[in-house]
């Protein structure tokens, strides 16, 4: 029977379609009984988990929420926030994940920006969310999310439950590959966030890119307990964890005392943290006492990990492989991979690009930088973000000479691996000189004694900017200021050396790991 072209067309686009929403549904039809997500004591198995997917969204298209509009999630890592993420792709609504660390007034501008009318909020922040949405927001519906412990659910708001109680049959819905997944606001050294626009058709390709770099299988249980409100734990991990059919333990509590016991309990194979979350970790009393012979790859990413601690994690975990993931937010997020076999090898370095991407080092003028000299990082890849939401200047400012410029300063070496020196807004310019905070850190990680250490760049009448360490000793240790200064004189130019050291019990971090030596300059500025 012949179709016209336009049936034509919606014919090849049904039978070629490949979301987010059909990665869940194809993993349920080849795992039906595997465990999928583990959660607060309850499992659920890919047939049950792709069954609350459709209840979520078809309860959610009665609501009238439908393709591309926006739903804003505020909540910690529950097996509810999984189900809506699959359920918002299985609709064509656009998910936009929001950093619960912000205050109210820093939501309501994300909320505003984004124009969503639909806010999911964990209980904790619930208060919050409220007095965001209120700031002449588009929101006019609340969900409630259930997390770890939760008692009932508070009077008046749409709860989880309730959206379970719709039918679980797929959505009558088609939706493109091209279309928008997701907005994800970048959390960077900019006053104001940028809302990066990610398709279904991006972010899988990064899946794939993904599973084959980090060895991602079947058979794998993996902890998620960094936040999945950002993109490195929601699509480096466990959307593709999904993909594959692993079995997903999620938590919303980030702490060694947590995060220990659930790696022995659960016999977990595959973790991700950031460095800081791996020293803790380490540091933690629990440390030694913990079975942890079935963690057999562990993942660090968003900073490089000291040499020092590589080897410490090599001496305590002789039978866990590391990966070293870089990237950012634009790039869905994965670019970067320094393998296993390179962690000492190449040590500091955050590897080659990963399967789906093209990266060059170049100066500003677009030209390849030298072996060993420093300039931009730039990438081509389909899964590049489709621009910042209504800001096309800053979409054409990134995209300029049509690479996508990450704003990150590296080297590379003749076999083609990359080492992130800094942040372009991050370097330290010391009279006159540029100095790359992140050698000085790995100086300084040599000395005994030393727990973590921040280098920043605070201002001065001398230098313009005086190269500053923050230091965080190890409990015991005896360190002083100008031992710490005596040492990096033995390593380091002089103009690269501290001209100042200060001790911190604690160094502030996002809660994704990342260390906010935003918030160190603004401590020590005027101390």
């Amino acid at each position: 029977m012949s179709q016209n072209p336009a049936e034509l067309d919606a014919s090849l686009r049904a039978a070629r379609q490949h979301t987010i929403g059909d990665v869940l549904r194809r993993t349920a039809q080849r795992l039906p009984d595997k465990p999928a997500v583990v959660f607060d004591g309850v499992t659920w198995t890919y047939r049950e988990l792709d069954a609350m997917g459709n209840r979520v969204a078809n309860a959610l298209a009665a609501r009238g929420v439908g393709a591309g509009d926006r739903v804003a999630i505020l909540s910690r890592n529950s097996s509810s926030f999984v189900a809506l993420r699959f359920a918002l792709a299985r609709i064509g609504a656009v998910l936009v994940p929001i950093n619960f660390m912000l205050n109210a007034g820093e939501i309501a501008f994300i909320l505003r920006s984004c124009g969503a009318r639909t806010l999911a909020v964990g209980s904790e922040f619930l208060a919050t969310g409220q007095q965001a949405a209120a700031q002449d927001t588009a929101v006019q519906s609340l969900v409630w999310l259930p997390q770890e412990g939760d008692g009932p659910a508070p009077d008046g708001l749409l709860q989880f439950a309730d959206l379970l109680e719709a039918a679980d049959t797929p959505p009558a819905v088609a939706v493109d590959s091209q279309a928008l997944a997701q907005i994800v606001y970048t959390s960077g050294t900019e006053s104001l966030p940028k809302g990066a626009m990610l398709t279904h058709d991006a972010v899988l390709w990064e899946y794939v890119s993904c599973c084959l770099e980090q060895e991602m299988h079947t058979g794998d249980t993996m902890l998620h307990a960094l936040p999945l409100y950002h993109c490195a734990q929601l699509d480096v991990f466990l959307g593709p964890a999904v993909y594959v059919g692993m079995t997903n333990v999620i938590t919303g509590q980030p702490k060694p005392e947590v995060i220990l016991p659930m790696l022995a309990q659960h016999r977990i194979s595959s973790f991700f943290a950031p460095p800081s979350v791996w020293i803790a970790l380490m540091r933690s009393p629990l440390f030694d006492s913990t079975d942890l012979s079935q963690l057999r790859k562990g993942y660090y990413g968003a900073s490089i990990m000291p040499v020092e601690v590589l080897r410490e994690l090599a001496a305590r975990l002789p039978h866990m492989r590391l990966w070293n993931l870089y990237g950012q937010t634009e790039i869905a997020p994965l670019a970067t991979v320094l393998k296993p076999e390179d962690q000492l090898r190449k040590a500091g370095s955050a590897g080659r690009a990963a399967l789906n991407v093209e990266t060059r080092v170049v100066d500003d003028q677009m030209r390849d930088v030298p072996v060993g000299e420093v300039g931009e990082i730039v990438h081509r890849s389909p899964q590049l973000l489709s621009g910042y939401f209504n800001d096309p200047e800053k979409t054409a400012a990134a995209f300029e000479g049509g690479w996508f410029h990450s704003g990150d300063l590296a080297t590379i070496d003749a076999e083609g691996y990359i080492t992130v020196v800094d942040r372009k807004k991050d370097m330290i310019k010391s009279g006159g000189e540029n100095v790359a905070s992140r050698e000085v850190e790995e100086a300084i990680y040599q000395l005994a004694g030393v727990s973590e250490v921040a280098v920043i760049g605070l201002p001065d009448p001398q230098w313009i900017e005086a190269v500053t360490a923050v230091v965080v000793p190890k409990p015991g240790a005896g360190l002083t200021e100008a031992a710490v200064m005596a040492h990096c004189r033995e390593r380091l130019a002089g103009f690269k050396s501290p001209k100042r050291v200060v001790f911190a019990e604690a160094l502030p971090k996002n809660p994704s790991g990342k260390i906010l030596k935003r918030d160190l300059r603004q401590a020590y500025a005027t101390a």
